[in-house]
């Protein structure tokens, strides 16, 4: 929840002003909603009245729904719509590791795919991750590099205090700049792809609602102060990536934190990736597909793709947000809602069903927005 996305919401804050404080706000809450209903689409009541888990992943829930249409058909477009989403997250860390790289040592004549290739390589022992336990013990790394960049930051624009001003916020905002906010803000969230996983692998799965409540709250808090301050030092200077604006003697600094970072954000999404197309592929009952040195391979397979479309997509940040807006909408906001709606319909209350149904027309604004600015961007690059 406290991902890179968070250094760009002093740019959303200066192109929403107010706004955007509110919808920092009101993005937690409606995520915080969607990942408590998607969990609930992975329980049934039994005979006794009691909630059993008869469901393990995104997957089963689609299949369950889309099961009178095709059994299988639910299941294999949330695959692929995560699939997607996944290995362009990976891509995207392959990228800003370049870029970061490059501009963290500017003295050494070595192109920015070069330095892409070198931090590839770094992440090769990826390849041999086989549980969740150990991708958690790199995300906590990840989280404390995480909270020094924020420091740094945060403790900069303290000492720049007596340069704050109220007047700096904007009253009217631009359409178009206000979606791009929308966007940055909501996608800073997302985290729905990992709940099933999350939530079948704590040790007291009924601490999972409170667990989500808590995590929402100070992540908002975290955001909200982060925003704050930044957009309030820098004011119409605002940069899209805040640690842009810091000075030369911290960016170098924060520009190799932010590397680490990216590094050890990388495997979280790679091994959520790998593991759905592995399960797949080897759900038959061919010993050859449910061999280690095949889950090797498909690991392998995957590593290699995220370097060769880092390396030669073009305009790849206008693609990442034409994917996010469909992707990251789809798993975020409208299925969540619709796969309630559509196991708990008899169960949920008038209410219920009118908030369900407002988080899907919500989403799916969101992402036609989203969707037209990036082709728009598309087609400008494209001429």
């Amino acid at each position: 929840l406290q991902g890179i996305f968070v250094l760009g919401l002093p740019y959303a804050i200066l192109h929403s002003g107010y706004s955007g404080l509110f919808l920092i706000i009101l993005a937690a809450a409606l995520c915080c909603y969607t990942g408590k209903i998607l969990i609930a689409c992975l329980y049934e009541e039994n005979e006794d009245g009691q909630l059993v888990r008869v469901r393990d992943t995104y997957e089963d829930i689609a299949n369950a729904c889309c099961k009178k249409l095709s059994p299988k058909l639910g299941g294999i477009v949330v695959n692929v719509t995560q699939v997607m989403e996944l290995i362009m997250t990976c891509i995207l860390y392959l990228v800003v590791s370049g870029n970061l790289l490059l501009h963290s040592f500017p003295y050494v004549l070595v192109t920015e795919k070069t330095w892409s290739v070198i931090a590839f390589v770094t992440l090769l022992p990826c390849v041999f991750i086989k549980t969740l336990k150990i991708v958690s013990k790199l995300s906590q790394l990840c989280s404390l590099v995480h909270f020094f960049i924020i420091l740094v930051v945060m403790t900069y624009c303290l000492t720049q205090i007596h340069q704050w001003s109220w007047a700096k916020f904007r009253l009217s905002i631009e359409f178009e700049d206000f979606l791009v906010s929308v966007g940055v803000i909501i996608f800073s969230y997302t985290s729905q792809i990992f709940l099933p996983t999350l939530e079948g692998n704590m040790k007291n799965p009924g601490e999972f609602r409170c667990m989500l409540n808590w995590t929402h709250f100070f992540a908002c808090v975290l955001k909200t102060t982060f925003a704050l301050t930044a957009f309030l030092t820098w004011g119409e200077e605002t940069k899209e990536v805040i640690t842009d604006n810091l000075p030369s003697f911290l960016q170098t600094l924060v520009n190799l934190c932010l590397l680490t970072k990216a590094l050890l954000s990388y495997p979280l999404p790679f091994f959520a990736a790998t593991e759905i197309v592995y399960t797949c592929i080897s759900r038959g009952n061919h010993s050859n597909y449910r061999s280690p040195l095949f889950a090797v391979g498909v690991r392998g397979s995957f590593l290699l793709i995220t370097l060769l479309m880092a390396m030669f997509i073009p305009h790849f940040a206008l693609l990442m947000g034409l994917t996010g807006s469909v992707t990251g909408s789809a798993m975020t906001f409208l299925l969540p809602s619709l796969f309630h709606l559509k196991l708990k319909w008899k169960k949920l209350s008038f209410l219920e069903k009118c908030v369900d149904i407002s988080v899907f027309v919500l989403g799916f604004l969101c992402s036609l927005a989203g969707m037209v600015c990036s082709i728009k961007g598309l087609l400008e690059v494209f001429g």
